[in-house]
């Protein structure tokens, strides 16, 4: 693989190109209109224009990606995460036309890509599972019968679903079938897909998921679990590996039912398999993402290993390097994602120019990111400006050194998560370690200051045009890799 093209955009392409570049392969970008003058433009060898800002114009238009993969003459695409990387339809057609897929497979994207279809898959590997039931529902009375023997409060979710779409809870009998047919109406409009389950709503859960790589030949490793817990909107904002409530029983058992989720569907690359985990330590299977995470910064920290490479390693046919024996969790590391959103706001998007954009740098501190000073926040895409990582010796150094990072990012001109940050990281409950999927309701509380109508207006409106287009798109020795040493 002597060339490829990164079908994305943003911090994500940035940190693909890079990777790419280190291991000595020449690299496609592609941009719309908004993005003409990006970072991940400038850095790769050659950019091709493929459309207007709107991400159905561009990002998520397979046959313009295909049509400037075949003209530059790329080996191989690389999706990065969000856009078009979970879409089968896009890997067939990358086979297709001989063109390299830096992914799984078309056939177990579509497995993991349904929530029904991965429960019915992972049946046969012994691996726990949320109560609930295993196939669509539509009728009203049936779901009653299923909701009373499982037990209020339950969960009704979109089988195509993520991100909290198409997601509602039921805390009592007389709200389910106002809540059932909101299930289903958006989960059609936002998959196509009304298909709906009901699953038992585990209480103040943790939200734990174990990184896997596997490569073409049946060997396949975990990377050890990333805490992902705190969330806005089932989404997900603070992250770290190790967590700090896993003993290494668990983690094993956790990393072990990794693995078979990942043979049950033949996956092959790097993928994350995703588990709820209640009061007593109970896990349970929740999903599998079949692509590259936003969080992989906190694995690549801890093991040392490059999780770009792996993918473009094993997508040209080379054996895994790496043994399960051969990894080791070294200290702790610490992600934030900084939004454009503003947290005192109901984090509300905000958009603007960067007139101030200054990020920290210095041992220990990484930032993925994707804009600089000037440049404008569009409101077409996920409104995420980088993402801030730190690593540390153990966790209270890597919670001091965060909060290092935050005090010296400079951003000017839009609102962001930053203050949210310093807020979380210093709250007793993080650090502590106790806390669940429900730290910002419980814990976060909004400033004083007041929103006028006109400005709240329009925050929504910006919110409801993001969240349209978003709808469209939710080794040999890895340890010497250039881009886990580089300090920026």
């Amino acid at each position: 693989m002597k060339k490829i093209l990164v079908a994305n955009r943003g911090e994500i392409a940035v940190r693909v190109l890079r990777s790419a570049m280190d291991m000595g392969i020449r690299t496609v970008a592609i941009y719309s209109d908004a993005d003409r003058a990006a970072p991940h433009v400038v850095l790769a060898d050659q950019a091709v224009h493929i459309g207007a800002s709107p991400a159905s114009s561009s990002y998520l238009d397979i046959e313009k990606i295909i049509r400037a993969a075949k003209e530059t003459g790329v080996d191989g695409i690389h999706p990065g995460y969000g856009f078009l990387s979970e879409n089968a339809e896009f890997a067939r057609r990358c086979e297709q036309e001989g063109i390299t897929f830096i992914g799984p497979s078309a056939e177990s994207i579509e497995i993991m890509g349904s929530k029904l279809a991965a429960k019915a898959a992972v049946g046969a590997y012994d691996i726990p599972m949320v109560p609930g039931i295993d196939r669509a529902i539509s009728d009203v009375k049936e779901a009653q019968v299923i909701a009373k023997k499982i037990g209020f409060p339950i969960l009704i979710k979109a089988s195509a679903g993520g991100g909290g779409k198409g997601m509602r809870l039921v805390e009592t009998a007389d709200q389910l079938e106002e809540q059932m047919e909101r299930a289903i109406s958006e989960a059609q409009s936002s998959f196509g897909d009304g298909s709906v389950f009901i699953e038992k709503f585990v209480m103040a859960p943790r939200h734990i998921e174990i990184q896997v790589l596997a490569d073409q030949y049946g060997n396949t490793i975990h990377l050890f679990e990333r805490e992902c817990s705190i969330q806005r909107r089932h989404q997900k904002v603070i992250e770290e590996a190790p967590s700090s409530i896993l003993s290494p029983e668990m983690r094993d058992a956790m990393g072990k039912a990794a693995i078979g989720v990942a043979r049950s569907c033949n996956y092959t690359g790097a993928g994350t398999v995703e588990f709820l985990v209640d009061g007593d330590l109970n896990f349970y299977f929740l999903e599998m993402n079949t692509r590259l995470q936003v969080e992989h910064p906190v694995t690549e920290m801890i093991t040392g290993v490059d999780l770009v490479e792996q993918q473009i390693r094993i997508a040209r046919g080379e054996v895994l390097s790496i043994a399960q024996d051969d990894l080791i969790i070294n200290g702790h590391s610490l992600e934030l994602r900084v939004y454009a959103e503003d947290p005192h706001n109901e984090f509300l998007p905000s958009i603007g120019t960067l007139t101030t954009y200054t990020p920290p740098s210095g041992n220990g501190i990484r930032v993925d990111d994707g804009y600089r000073e000037g440049m404008e926040i569009p409101i077409f895409y996920d409104p995420m400006i980088a993402k801030l990582v730190v690593h540390g010796s153990s966790r209270n150094a890597a919670i001091d050194l965060m909060n290092e990072a935050i005090d010296q990012y400079a951003i000017d001109g839009i609102q962001t998560t930053l203050s949210f940050g310093k807020f979380a990281f210093n709250h007793e409950a993080f650090i502590s370690g106790k806390f669940d999927t429900h730290f910002i309701p419980r814990y976060f509380q909004r400033s004083g200051e007041e929103v006028n109508d006109e400005e709240r207006v329009a925050a929504l409106m910006a919110l409801r045009a993001w969240m349209d287009h978003n709808q469209l798109l939710t080794v040999p020795n890895v340890r010497e890799s250039n881009w886990l040493k580089r300090e920026e």
